[in-house]
Order: structure tokens, then sequence, then C-alpha cells
């Protein structure tokens, strides 16, 4: 499944995240913003592809919010609200010029966002290939 290994090769480069620390100069915390915008990119893709697999009809069309609302439904994911508060600092990525929302979306990978990926990946792993 190639998105799902995009997605676990997504995830190794975001983990160099925790190897920076504020402040963050301005080229750091633009590259670390992208790592967490690829691997967020790639996890619902992942997600699309297993349920479309699976035979999912969401799988086939669904938008993220959709594709996360039924991988929850599946149980694929266990925490909606997560990934939801997720896609939103995915959405916030484009006024990551701003460094209080690059800043932000920093931050909530380390404290959330990482974890949250890697649940995943072992989701996947154990239950759906």
């Amino acid at each position: 499944m190639k998105k799902f290994e995009n997605f676990c090769a997504a995830l190794v480069n975001l983990k160099e995240i925790y190897d920076f620390g504020e402040p963050y100069g301005n080229v750091v915390l633009t590259g670390l913003v992208g790592l967490y915008e690829i691997c967020f990119e790639q996890s619902w893709k992942a997600m699309k592809e297993i349920l479309e697999i699976n035979g999912v009809p969401e799988g086939q069309t669904g938008s993220p919010r959709q594709i996360l609302k039924t991988a929850y439904q599946m149980k694929m994911i266990t925490d909606e609200d997560l990934w939801l508060d997720a896609l939103v600092s995915r959405n916030n990525v484009t006024h990551a010029y701003n460094q209080v929302i690059a800043i932000d979306i920093v931050r909530q990978t380390k404290e959330r966002y990482y974890q949250m990926f890697v649940d995943l990946k072992n989701e996947i792993e154990r239950n759906w290939i």
C-alpha cells in the first residue's frame, strides 16, 4: 500500500521535530511546520486508501474531514476530536508565515499529534494490513 508507506516515511521524518526547541529560526520553524503538513496529508490519504481497499464507499470520494469521520466510525482512529483539531492545524499551515500560528502547530505536534500519528500507524499495522 503505497499511501501507507508514504505515511510511514513521513512519520519517521516528523520525529525530527523533537530535535529542535525554541527559539526557532524562520527556516527551522517553516521546515517543522512542513514536516507536520506532509505527515498529516499522508496520514489521511493512507486512511482513504485502506478504506477504499476495504470497500468503504466514503473511501472513494471522501474529503479529509469525511475520511477522518469514517475512520473514527470504523475504529481506525479512537479520538475524532483530536484528529479534527489536527485538520484545523493542517488548514492553518497556509498562515504559517504568522509566527504565533507556526509555533502553535509545532507545539501541538510535539504534545499531541505525533503520538496520534504513531497510534494510527500501529493500528493499521495490527488490524488493517
